[in-house]
Formats: structure tokens, C-alpha cells, sequence
């Protein structure tokens, strides 16, 4: 049960950097705790998710399944006025400029079979239970399958992509959450809501709450809707009032005349999911024979579907760092120095536009009305265009506008003493 290399989570950050150090000729075990397909959010895609998931040689079967296209974005304001749509391919002219929605049950089980396919040993419904290390240095891990005993496996280098759960920051307290970014969300799923025609039929839409909340509209294959809410906690969870999901989601529906239009002919169908603490990052994204990835790392908000994007852009980065800490026999948390900075100001740069949009006196219009000549780079941002860009400029730009956070001073790895 040795391995060069151990991933624990089958997601779009496991399978990716399983993938990508299973084809530099690495024997890889990935565990995941479920049996794929199963259900989970997260659905839109961002569109430069086209190169990672090119570099995994997945495209063909996309097309294949089927999924949703992608065309833009646009915005609801509470009275249902709908902004012009904002079309990836009039700033990106590459077929990355056509995106997709995706049933993640249906995409990440072809992401789990790809890795299979390229040589990574799966372990479906495999539980890692815990850490295994000799001194601070993490070895393996212990994990269960089903009801069999435990079984240990050991590696020079172990990868953290369990997603939200966040194995290793749940079990050492190394979790910190966003000063700011506190949100609460509900979401639930629509059969057969009404669709707008044309390019937008695949549209994500944005539309506004009051008090600085939103709704998203994620259109998907056969009808189905994903629909969530994404607000501060007292607003949905209101002193006094309802605590069921279910009527807080009907009240909100009446706040949106845009969403009110559009699922008053569905039908909601499965649970009404809830879940906070959205936004966080680690203490440290690498120790000694670790690193995090994906979700397991740091989670920023759901507002422009940078979490698909950043697991597959996280999972890609480490599986490079991981290959060269192997190649130069050392696995210390100092070897992924490069991997956590960029990493972070990968995040960083992301974040800037997330608080904007949370500020009540900040609008895109706005900003480009002032200034129309960083319309591409704000552009490249929403895209996931954020590799070896300046975006001092951008940030300074908006700044005027919205006030923004410093940088959050921990996520590198640790400072060696």
C-alpha cells in the first residue's frame, strides 16, 4: 500500500491532479468517501474551466453528454429589468468562449472515470479516517471501505481535496473564515421553469434581493432549473419569523419579480439544501508531505462560479508542484511555496470583485462608464483569465467605488522558524 502520491476526494480538484500525475507515470490512490454519481452543487462553469478540462482530455465527451451551453451572463434587478446580456465571445474570441452547465453528478463521475482510465487506482465509498505521521510529516492516511477494516496507505506526498469537508482543517482547527464575506444560501432544483430563448437559454442570471442578496438561475438538461438564494443570515433567517427553508424560499420568490416570472410555471422538486460559512481559507495550504487543493484550501463565495474554476486550476497547479517535489525527492511544505503565493493572489484578485459586488455603492456600469478602458481586464477576471496578470489598476479602479480588503496575511505555507 505504497504510493508516490495519495488524493483524498474524487471532485474536480482530486480527479485533476490524479489525472495530471498519473500521466507523468506516478502511481496514484484516490480515495472517495461516496459511491459517483451523487448530487452536488455547484453547476456553472466558468469559461477559461475549457483548458484545464482540454489538458484532461475530456472535451469529446462533453460534447457527448451533452451539457447545457453557456453563453453569458446577465443581471435582474428586483423589479425584473434585465440587463443586456454579457457574452463571454465578444472579449474572448476561442472556443473557451462557450461554457457549460453541468449536473455535477454526471460531470464529476466523467471526471472520476477519466483519471481511472489514465491509470489512478479509485477507491469508491473509502472513508480516510485520519492523518498518518511520523514526527510533523504526514505519511499516508488511514482509511476504511465500507464496512471493512481500516487499511493504511502511504505516500511522500498526500493531497487534500475532500471539498467542503476539509479534512485536514476540520481536524486540526486551521480553518479562518472571511472577515466579511458571511453569507448563508438556499438552494433547491425546478422542473420544467420558464427559460429565456435564443443564446441566453443557457444563461446564468443574477438576479437581486434586497439588502444586498441575490438569486441564482442555472438552466440545466431536461428542463431542470438549479435555483439558490445567497443572502446574509439575518436577512433570510429574519428574528421571529420562519425558520423552514422551504417558506423563507417562497417568501424571497416575491422579492424578484424576475424569478417570480420564471418559476412560477415550474414545479420544485427534491430538498431545499442549506449551508453557511461559505467563505474561508486555511491557516497554511501546504505542511510537510501535504498540500491542500480545491475546496479543501480556501472556498471564496458562489456569486461568479469561481469554485469549479479554482479546483480545477488548484488541482492542475499542485499536481505540477506535487511532480517536481517528487522528482527532487522533497515533499516538505517549502516546495510548494509557488504553488500557495500564486495561488492566493489567484484568490486575492477574485475576491477584490466579490466584495465589490456585495458594496451597495459599487455597479459594473458604474466602473465602466468611468473607466471603459479596463472593461477587458474586469472581463478577464469574470472569465478566469487571471494567469500572469497585473490587475493593480483594476483594483484601484474600483476602489473608487467600493471599499475593498486588504489581502488576507495567512493561506502560504509556514514560515519556517
Amino acid at each position: 500500500m505504497h504510493y508516490d502520491a495519495i488524493i483524498i476526494g474524487g471532485g474536480p480538484a482530486g480527479t485533476t491532479s490524479a489525472t495530471l500525475l498519473a500521466e507523468k507515470g506516478h502511481r496514484v490512490l484516490l480515495v472517495e468517501k461516496t459511491t459517483f454519481p451523487r448530487y452536488h452543487v455547484g453547476e456553472s462553469l466558468m469559461p477559461f474551466c475549457w483548458f484545464t478540462l482540454n489538458r484532461l482530455g475530456v472535451l469529446d465527451r462533453m460534447a457527448e453528454i451533452g451539457f447545457t451551453r453557456k453563453h453569458s451572463v446577465q443581471f435582474a434587478t428586483t423589479d425584473g429589468k434585465v440587463s443586456a446580456p454579457f457574452y463571454f465571445f465578444q472579449h474572448f474570441d476561442h472556443p473557451a468562449a462557450t461554457t457549460w452547465q453541468v449536473e455535477r453528478q454526471d460531470f464529476d463521475l466523467m471526471l472520476l472515470d477519466n483519471a481511472r482510465s489514465k491509470g489512478v487506482e479509485v477507491r469508491e465509498n473509502t472513508t480516510a479516517l485520519d492523518f498518518m505521521k511520523s514526527g510533523d510529516r504526514i505519511t499516508g492516511i488511514r482509511a476504511r471501505t465500507g464496512d471493512e477494516d481500516p487499511f493504511e496507505a502511504t505516500a511522500p506526498i498526500t493531497l487534500d481535496c475532500t471539498g467542503r469537508d476539509a479534512l485536514y482543517q476540520r481536524k486540526h482547527g486551521t480553518r479562518h473564515r472571511d472577515p466579511q464575506l458571511n453569507k448563508v444560501s438556499i438552494w433547491t432544483l425546478f422542473q420544467d421553469a420558464k427559460r429565456d430563448t435564443g443564446l441566453e437559454e443557457g444563461a446564468t442570471t443574477i438576479a437581486y434581493l434586497p439588502g444586498g442578496g441575490w438569486f441564482w438561475n442555472i438552466p440545466l438538461r431536461n428542463g431542470v432549473v438549479s435555483s439558490g438564494i445567497v443572502a446574509e443570515r439575518d436577512y433570510l433567517f429574519k428574528p421571529g419569523e420562519t425558520r423552514d427553508p422551504a417558506e423563507i424560499y417562497a417568501r424571497e420568490i416575491e422579492n424578484n419579480a424576475w424569478i417570480k416570472e420564471h418559476l412560477a410555471v415550474g414545479t420544485q422538486f427534491g430538498e431545499y439544501w442549506v449551508t453557511g460559512e461559505y467563505s474561508y481559507r486555511a491557516e497554511h495550504c501546504a505542511n510537510d508531505g501535504l498540500v491542500l487543493v480545491g475546496d479543501a484550501f480556501a472556498f471564496l463565495d458562489p456569486v461568479f462560479s469561481s469554485g469549479v474554476f479554482l479546483a480545477l486550476k488548484s488541482g492542475e497547479m499542485a499536481a505540477a508542484a506535487a511532480h517536481a517535489a517528487l522528482e527532487k525527492g522533497d515533499t516538505s511544505a517549502a516546495a510548494f511555496a509557488h504553488y500557495g503565493e500564486t495561488l492566493c493572489g489567484h484568490i486575492e484578485t477574485m475576491r477584490r470583485i466579490v466584495y465589490a459586488f456585495y458594496d451597495k455603492d459599487f455597479s459594473f456600469a458604474k466602473l465602466i462608464r468611468k473607466y471603459p478602458d479596463l472593461r477587458p481586464k474586469l472581463t478577464d477576471v469574470l472569465i478566469g483569465n487571471i494567469e500572469g496578470q497585473d490587475y493593480t489598476d483594476l483594483a484601484r479602479a474600483i476602489a473608487d467605488f467600493a471599499e475593498l480588503p486588504e489581502p488576507l496575511d495567512y493561506g502560504r505555507v509556514p514560515v519556517a522558524v
